[in-house]
């Protein structure tokens, strides 16, 4: 499987700090200093109880497929998946660097930080 091409975009200003923590390798997730959660996209309003003391923390990366879905008849055969990430968030993203055919509910994976067309680098998961 080749790795998707990452179409360019122009990040909001509410993921600005997340865009700017992945410039510098390290994936983080939204954690709200009131209500102990983390969630995920990067938003500046809690979705579990509304405050806005939410801050980045360091994640590690790591997580399992919750499920996922194989695109076999795009130009270029791809997976989609969404992730549960070790933190607790399920995020929804492109599997990379992997046989599609192999993929598994459950499957841990790890974090890939890619380019896009912007340069940013923007976060996909592959199996361990």
């Amino acid at each position: 499987m080749t790795n998707p091409v990452i179409p360019a975009v122009s990040p909001t200003s509410d993921a600005a700090a997340f865009f700017k923590a992945t410039a510098a390798g390290q994936f983080s997730v939204p954690y709200c200093d009131d209500c102990g959660e983390s969630h995920w996209y990067p938003r500046p309003i809690c979705p579990y109880c509304s405050s806005d003391k939410v801050a980045l923390r360091p994640a590690s990366g790591r997580g399992r497929i919750y499920t996922f879905t194989v695109m076999r008849r795009a130009p270029q055969v791809f997976a989609v998946a969404y992730v549960e990430l070790a933190e607790g968030p399920i995020m929804l993203t492109n599997m990379v660097e992997c046989d599609v055919d192999k993929l598994a509910i459950g499957q841990e994976v790890e974090v890939v930080l890619m380019p896009n067309g912007d340069g940013l680098q923007v976060p996909m998961f592959r199996p361990l």
